[in-house]
């Protein structure tokens, strides 16, 4: 039997209850994803789509988010595709106020944005230039707090919402030869519990996701090949030795890292802010 659908603007939505029966966590939950043609990005706006959000996407470059919004279209999903630069504070908020327009509120803000790091990973901190060093970090916060406050603004007015990141083991680990990518990571989640502090009474809550190395993803490969002619490993025994640090001996997945997303923007963690999610299959200990 076909899953049950509505129309709405001219695309199909999915009904309250899935395939399989299951009631979908997200249903009719405006969301707007920033970094969505990216592999993290991506994997969370499909997720979210079989879930039942209402879907906006956002990235600097318009085509890879067309793609991700065309696929969850033809799987009878909502989703709008919009070239946005989330380091753009009119541009950001521009965005957000015509999804709102339209929408009528915005539920979840994930930012998921994440830069090239041929230039910021590989090099010893001694030997690091200033500017590569702080790349990550007025990058990832700055795109961060624009986000977050530009939802934050909206979520107010509703009294809910739920504002969500993407952080990495190593904001709370020492780990060689990732300049300043490490510290960005520590700042989100140190900005992820601020924001909390001051939104929660006003409904909104506001959470991060923490995984290690995804193999499905650019940023594992980036970390491999400046370390790979001094380690002098393959690609294989790199994935290996990162897995021999977790608890199952292997590494996480794109597909459990938006299902936890899921659950963390669902009302189903209601009781759940100012906190990153630990993903790290046991790397971290809490």
């Amino acid at each position: 039997m076909d899953r049950p659908v509505f129309r709405c603007a001219g695309v199909y939505i999915l009904d309250e209850v899935g395939s399989k029966g299951q009631k979908l966590m997200l249903k009719e939950k405006v969301t707007v994803i920033y970094g969505a043609g990216g592999a993290i990005g991506a994997a969370v706006a499909r997720t979210f789509a079989r879930a039942g959000a209402r879907l906006f996407l956002t990235g600097r470059r318009l085509a890879p988010v067309e793609t991700v919004a065309r696929d969850i279209i033809s799987s009878h999903g909502f989703a709008e595709a919009a070239a946005v630069d989330a380091l753009d504070e009119r541009a950001i908020d521009e965005h957000l106020q015509s999804v709102v327009d339209r929408a009528g509120r915005i539920d979840v803000s994930f930012n998921a944005i994440g830069i090239p790091n041929a230039k910021i990973l590989g090099v010893p901190l001694v030997d690091l230039g200033v500017e590569e060093f702080t790349l990550p970090l007025v990058t990832h916060a700055k795109s961060y707090f624009l986000t977050a406050r530009s939802a934050a603004r909206r979520m107010a007015e509703q009294r809910s919402g739920v504002i969500m990141t993407v952080t990495a083991l190593h904001s709370r680990t020492g780990i060689p030869l990732t300049g300043g990518y490490g510290p960005a990571q520590a700042v989100k989640e140190a900005l992820t519990r601020s924001l909390s502090a001051e939104l929660a009474p006003l409904g909104i809550r506001v959470v991060g996701l923490r995984p290690q190395a995804m193999p499905e993803t650019p940023t594992i490969q980036e970390a491999f090949e400046p370390r790979a002619k001094a380690l002098g490993v393959t690609w294989e025994q790199w994935q290996e030795l990162l897995a021999s640090k977790t608890h199952a001996r292997r590494l996480m997945t794109l597909t459990e890292l938006a299902n936890a997303a899921v659950f963390l923007a669902s009302d189903n963690a209601s009781g759940m802010t100012g906190t990153t999610l630990n993903l790290t299959l046991g790397s971290l200990d809490d």
